[in-house]
């Protein structure tokens, strides 16, 4: 029987070989109970092209301190996508490494999108 992280990395395996077949830079998001953090690695997958997370000072003075809430995954979703921007990327494939598509990671992910990023 498989043990709730073990079911996540599963699934998480699955996304990044379609993404690896796409050839297509990567948004990856993961969450921790006190954090969220984004990181955009390149097509080939072997170069980080950018990140940010909430544990950032220019995000907790933002956020006074919890990182773990909506406010500061969108914080961080604006920030990402100002950060790809600036590095010449506006398409990406979105990764949430086998979290569910709610909460956090999406909020995340929709604030990545209006601030210009396609996924």
């Amino acid at each position: 029987m498989q043990d709730k992280k073990q079911a996540r990395l599963r699934r998480a395996r699955k996304t990044r070989a379609k993404i690896a077949e796409l050839k297509v830079n990567r948004l990856v998001v993961n969450r921790t109970n006190l954090h969220i953090y984004a990181t955009l690695i390149d097509a080939s997958g072997s170069k980080v092209l950018a990140t940010v997370s909430s544990q950032e000072a220019s995000l907790r003075e933002q956020l006074k301190g919890n990182g773990s809430n909506v406010a500061a995954a969108t914080a961080v979703g604006a920030a990402i996508a100002e950060k790809a921007k600036a590095a010449g990327v506006t398409q990406v494939a979105f990764d949430r490494s086998g979290f569910q598509y709610h909460g956090r990671v999406k909020a995340l992910a929709e604030a990545a999108r209006e601030a210009g990023l396609q996924f």
